[in-house]
């Protein structure tokens, strides 16, 4: 049984491969057309280093003057020495032009539905399937959609997990006069065909190995939508985990009963939702997420967190970090950008 491998570079691409079993991890990469950079192969070089980012693998010999062994600990490996044993995933520290990898994956797909949640959000569903393998990504990529009748492209993150039929689905924030917000709001329709280019992103979910505390603003819920997909199918991760969603309105609020049930799925998982300018009805969270963060909790054990939303949001809740958390805080963070260049 072959395993799926992820490849993922420096420059934000991604490519999957197929590993036989017992195969090195190099010698996969360079069947499939990916040239690793490569000197001794006898795992003494460290020209081929890499971390391993998500599951299961071994090391035939690593000697000690190329990677130490806080960098075992680190899970850094030798793609010439690797053997994967699971599907898994493998950062490289360079772009994957260095290795004449292709591009990322262009194709077609047709809208099946479009969700006006607000006046500031939307959910895309795309139909894919006319792509006759599953389309490979790992949870919390982004694709860069093309706007029908337009060479303008937006990039958006994957609201759900790979799965075999290629259905699809988008967080999207409408902009007063973006190009995409103005397609969807006045054009959109289903059957309509969109190109999307995807894999995309160097944010995405890691080896779940202690609690994880997830922050989106907005429809920088997208990302950890796919991502929590992930980890119900994988089956109890064994660490909690906590999602704080906030939005400007609780009208923004999207996607709250699919939470409920991933809440029902996922032993440990609870998610808490904070309005920043709610009406008089509402009675939850008020105010910016950092400001409801469990101090006394977050600083009692390392973590991992996962950050996706406008960039004031990010700033505030990294600052709330460094000023209030444990020194034991990996922090994995995802902006939103100007429409122009990524949303």
């Amino acid at each position: 049984m072959t395993h799926n491998v992820a490849l993922s570079f420096a420059d934000g691409k991604t490519f999957f491969i197929a590993v036989k079993p017992g195969e090195l991890l190099l010698d996969a990469a360079l069947r499939q057309g990916i040239s690793l950079p490569l000197d001794c192969r006898e795992g003494v070089c460290g020209t081929c280093q890499g971390r391993c980012e998500a599951g299961r693998y071994e090391q035939d010999y690593v000697d000690d003057e190329a990677l130490s062994p806080h960098d075992l600990a680190q899970r850094k490996v030798l793609a010439c020495q690797t053997r994967v044993q699971s599907d898994a995933t493998f950062y490289f520290d360079h772009d994957s032009s260095h290795c004449h990898a292709g591009e990322p994956l262009l194709l077609r797909s047709r809208v099946t539905d479009v969700e006006l949640v607000s006046a500031s959000t939307a959910i895309l569903h795309l139909d894919a399937s006319e792509q006759p393998d599953t389309l490979h990504f790992l949870p919390g990529q982004y694709a860069r959609l093309q706007v029908p009748g337009t060479d303008q492209c937006r990039a958006y993150s994957f609201a759900n997990r790979p799965n075999p039929g290629n259905q699809l689905q988008f967080l999207i924030r409408l902009l007063p006069d973006g190009v995409m917000s103005n397609f969807l709001r006045e054009h959109c329709t289903p059957g309509m065909e969109m190109l999307l280019e995807a894999p995309l992103g160097s944010f995405y979910l890691r080896q779940v190995e202690r609690p994880l505390v997830m922050v989106a603003g907005g429809t920088g819920l997208s990302a950890f939508l796919g991502m929590l997909d992930e980890i119900a199918e994988r089956g109890d991760c064994g660490y909690p985990i906590q999602l704080f969603y906030g939005v400007n309105q609780e009208a923004d609020l999207c996607e709250t009963a699919r939470l409920e049930a991933l809440r029902a799925r996922i032993p440990g998982f609870e998610f808490t939702p904070v309005v920043s300018q709610p009406g008089a009805s509402w009675t939850g969270r008020r105010g910016y997420i950092h400001e409801h963060f469990d101090r006394e909790r977050l600083v009692a054990t390392p973590f991992d967190m996962y950050l996706c939303g406008p960039p004031p949001m990010v700033e505030a809740v990294k600052n709330w970090v460094t000023e209030q958390a444990s020194a034991g805080v990996q922090v994995y963070a995802e902006k939103f950008l100007q429409s122009a260049s990524r949303r």
